[in-house]
């Protein structure tokens, strides 16, 4: 039987998409499974301050499935309006890290016809530049982070906002790797920038 590093090298991109598809529907099934004790814990509970608590958690828990899901690779290489998916994303993220600190995510998007790969590829980006943002925005009911998506003759633009620090040395090593190897997958660049209203990094990819 061959070993996980074998199955990599020998089926290469093929055998990687199958088994991170794999390991999506595991955590999947896991979700579920715990959505499903503590819907039971919930009508098993008297107390009502316990079950609104569970209740809650609940919540949480779905919205953590259905980001998960949103984030999921493609399994058929399609067409798909990106302003559609990122809406979904953002309904998701938003449910699952942005309300319960107070963070408000606004959109404007232009409708756009993007092959399934693409629009995830930019989806993650989307995923990792928020996530990076709600660290240094307000978590007291001031916080504001805003996505807009722009076109011009030859590209597409993808501009993430807050209204957190602008010092650009705030943008982390990590997030800056992460960040512009899923651009380069997409033969983009990356340009961050701090300034009196917030900080802002924007990723240009050709249409």
């Amino acid at each position: 039987m061959s070993s996980l590093s074998e199955l990599l090298t020998d089926g290469g991109v093929k055998a990687e998409r199958l088994l991170l598809r794999e390991l999506a529907h595991r955590i999947d099934d896991e979700l579920a499974s715990a959505i499903d004790l503590v819907a039971q814990a919930a009508d098993r509970c008297d107390g009502i301050e316990a079950r609104a608590t569970l209740a809650s958690v609940q919540d949480r828990l779905e919205g953590h499935a259905q980001l998960h899901h949103a984030l999921q690779m493609p399994q058929f290489t399609t067409t798909v309006d990106l302003a559609a998916y990122l809406q979904q994303l953002c309904r998701s993220i938003s449910r699952s890290s942005l309300e319960d600190k107070g963070i408000a995510l606004s959109l404007l998007l232009h409708p756009l016809q993007m092959s399934s790969e693409r629009c995830w590829l930019l989806g993650m980006i989307v995923f990792e530049l928020i996530t990076g943002a709600v660290r240094h925005v307000s978590h007291c009911g001031a916080g504001a982070i805003r996505l807009e998506v722009w076109l011009t003759a030859t590209s597409v633009a993808c501009s993430v906002m807050d209204n957190g620090s602008s010092d650009e040395s705030r943008y982390r090593e990590e997030d800056r790797s992460i960040v512009e190897t899923l651009a380069a997958r997409l033969h983009g660049t990356v340009d961050v920038r701090g300034g009196p209203d917030g900080f802002r990094t924007v990723v240009t990819i050709p249409r």
